[in-house]
């Protein structure tokens, strides 16, 4: 083990790093702050979340404009002074809320269940608040899926490492790091999540789960090869425990197809689609999440080939035009899904006009 501050336990790896840290890293003028904290990973969780909301606010600025918290009915949090985000498919006046807002009623939810003892469905159910809008019950994305990630880790980082919340709080870490394109730290974080739960010897599901969201950050990361053997591990591991037809397995198989478009395996990839559109269409509906990325990506399987025909460009335009309104109706306009169908809309079309594609 190294060495540990003796005043605020912030560990090194020896007394000279230690020395190097205190007299060029800043260390004499954080210490009295990481103690008071509670530590150094709690301290660090603290600042991220601080800078998160910032960005977050910011960035929702124009948006919120006029609008109050639907939790605490003010402009300004009365405690923080932050001001709102809406990061969610709710439209309208509905959804905007504080960071702050939003953070302490997830934390009073699952304290609630944890302190009743409740099943472990209803549990999931309560923490979910973290992740989705109790409103829209849509997840949240981008800048404000960010900062909630934050609060979520700030909340729970001091609990045991074996403790359910805390894991879970660590994932979610990961995921809104992922949803702002930060690579690198979400990479950091997904892999020692990973090392962790294999050490506690967790449940295949959950090991395959947390795979699947390192193998997205090797896919963004310029790691296709790495991305696509754990994504088909993902994909024929959801699929031997829950069945070709289940949620997990058609979303397997749409992680799996983007590693081969991305591979430019376009014909592994549309074959794989072609099966899994109608499958995903009859069991889960029109609207659902799943159903539509898999004709986005189906879509974009067609469209990128480049042996593509007219009528394949013709048909992946279809498609898109045909799941567009659902998905604007059901995930609102600024979700990055319905952002990135109009966008592939506008370059299709552009195609099949013979006009260059839209700048973006």
């Amino acid at each position: 083990m190294g060495k540990k501050c003796g005043r605020c336990s912030t560990r090194y790896c020896g007394p000279e790093c230690q020395v190097q840290h205190w007299k060029e890293g800043g260390h004499d003028q954080l210490c009295k702050k990481i103690k008071k904290a509670g530590g150094a990973e709690q301290y660090n969780a603290n600042q991220k979340y601080s800078e998160a909301v910032a960005v977050a606010v910011e960035k929702c600025a124009d948006d919120t404009k006029g609008q109050t918290c639907y939790i605490c009915t003010q402009a300004l949090h009365w405690k923080t002074k932050e001001g709102l985000v809406r990061g969610c498919s709710c439209r309208g006046t509905a959804g905007f809320a504080h960071v702050s807002c939003l953070a302490e009623q997830a934390k009073i939810l699952v304290a609630e269940a944890e302190e009743k003892n409740l099943d472990s469905k209803t549990k999931t159910a309560k923490y979910m608040r973290w992740v989705s809008c109790g409103l829209c019950e849509q997840r949240y994305h981008g800048v404000v899926a960010c900062a909630l990630g934050w609060a979520c880790w700030k909340t729970y980082v001091g609990r045991p490492e074996k403790d359910q919340v805390r894991r879970a709080a660590m994932s979610q870490l990961g995921n809104g790091l992922y949803a702002v394109k930060h690579y690198e730290e979400t990479l950091s974080v997904q892999e020692a999540e990973l090392s962790m739960r294999r050490r506690l010897g967790e449940s295949e599901e959950t090991i395959l789960a947390t795979q699947s969201n390192l193998a997205a950050v090797y896919g963004r990361h310029g790691r296709p090869e790495p991305a696509l053997r754990l994504r088909r591990e993902c994909y024929l591991g959801f699929t031997r425990l829950h069945g070709e037809e289940s949620e997990q397995s058609l979303t397997g198989a749409l992680n799996y197809s983007l590693s081969l478009t991305d591979l430019r395996r376009y014909q592994e990839a549309k074959s794989l689609l072609r099966e899994k559109v109608p499958v995903a269409r009859r069991v889960l509906g029109e609207s659902h999440n799943v159903t539509l990325n898999l004709r986005w990506y189906y879509a974009g399987a067609l469209y990128q080939d480049p042996a593509a025909t007219l009528d394949e460009i013709r048909e992946a335009l279809t498609m898109l035009e045909e799941i567009e309104p659902i998905a604007r109706r059901v995930l609102g306009g600024a979700n990055p899904v319905v952002v990135g169908i109009e966008h592939d809309l506008r370059v299709y079309r552009a195609r099949l006009r013979g006009a260059p594609p839209p700048r973006t």
